[in-house]
């Protein structure tokens, strides 16, 4: 089997996508002339032609606006955000028009249309260009959130969602896009809404997502000397989150840790906490342990960031609290 790139496998994703469906169509800032800002698309634009991969203007209201119109009138979009920090100009868009237009019409209309881009902190960006957006588009009734880790998920998983009749968020990272994974050249895809655990183990479960998922495995490795055996849960998918997965792993571990990379009021790993509690909590040996970044904007200095983001020691540290180490 191959390795290839993040960003390889997004790009494979897209245009297998749209050999299959000529409806299908990208558009967003710089996916064409420029191959797109983190060479998602690189190559497309020749392939498919300006059409069908369009650069759009600096207005995320706007393009939003049009993509989810087209889904009307038989249309496939994908819309690429530079940065879902970015979406935050056409969150009307998605929220009030691409989520509900299914419920307000009464079934008469659709909206297949995936909205792409990475999500999250990425370096010294400042605080305007760090935050995870998971949980608050996950609060949307009418979308889906998808949030991959390695290249095989994110080939699998976007395939899916573009295939999907419904609105999908797809959330990527721009500190992955250039990790390598083994991918199948042949054609696959994966489910939506199914968790995958990545290491079995009998101690402790760890749940994640995303990029910061890393931390876990650092983490899992270094618990391993001490004989400690992690279970890691890979979520993929945010909404609709694979509840019965993590509850029988709690099952079996009797202890739960989640890590995301998220502020620590109303996110993800808040409703993991409610759903364990309420189906598993005679399982429970310990209270759960939640991992998160402060609960302050993200810093723009690199040491205050390190101390802001969670990694693998503060990973640890929550195993051998539910341990009682």
């Amino acid at each position: 089997m191959r390795s290839i790139q993040f960003r390889e496998a997004i790009c494979e994703a897209m245009s297998e996508e749209m050999r299959r469906d000529e409806s299908i169509y990208l558009m967003g800032e710089e996916v064409a002339e420029y191959n797109g800002a983190y060479k998602a698309s690189k190559g497309m634009l020749d392939e498919f032609g300006d059409k069908r991969v369009i650069d759009t203007p600096i207005s995320e209201l706007g393009f939003a606006g049009v993509a989810i119109g087209s889904t009307m009138t038989g249309n496939r979009p994908i819309v690429e955000y530079m940065t879902f920090n970015f979406s935050l100009v056409g969150i009307d868009q998605i929220i009030n028009n691409a989520a509900k237009i299914r419920q307000m019409s009464g079934g008469q209309l659709n909206c297949p249309i995936v909205f792409r881009g990475p999500t999250a902190s990425a370096g010294q960006l400042g605080a305007t260009h760090s935050q995870a957006f998971e949980s608050w588009y996950a609060n949307t009734p009418g979308l889906k959130v998808i949030v991959p880790s390695n290249p095989y998920d994110a080939k699998g998983l976007l395939k899916s969602a573009i295939r999907d009749d419904d609105p999908v968020i797809f959330m990527e990272s721009e500190q992955m896009y250039g990790d390598k994974g083994d991918v199948p050249e042949g054609e696959y895809t994966l489910p939506i809404g199914v968790a995958d655990i990545k290491r079995e183990g009998k101690d402790v479960t760890i749940v994640s997502f995303g990029k910061i998922i890393k931390e876990a495995y650092k983490a899992a490795d270094e618990l391993a000397k001490e004989n400690i055996s992690c279970e890691i849960i890979d979520l993929r998918t945010v909404r609709p989150m694979d509840h019965k997965t993590i509850i029988e792993s709690v099952k079996k571990t009797n202890r739960l840790v989640i890590l995301e990379e998220a502020w620590p009021f109303g996110n993800v790993s808040t409703e993991i906490t409610y759903q364990v509690q309420s189906q598993a909590f005679d399982y429970l040996d310990a209270p759960i342990e939640k991992i998160n970044t402060a609960d302050t904007p993200a810093p723009y200095s690199p040491v205050l960031l390190k101390e802001w983001l969670p990694n693998s020691n503060d990973v640890v540290k929550a195993v051998h609290k539910v341990l009682y180490k």
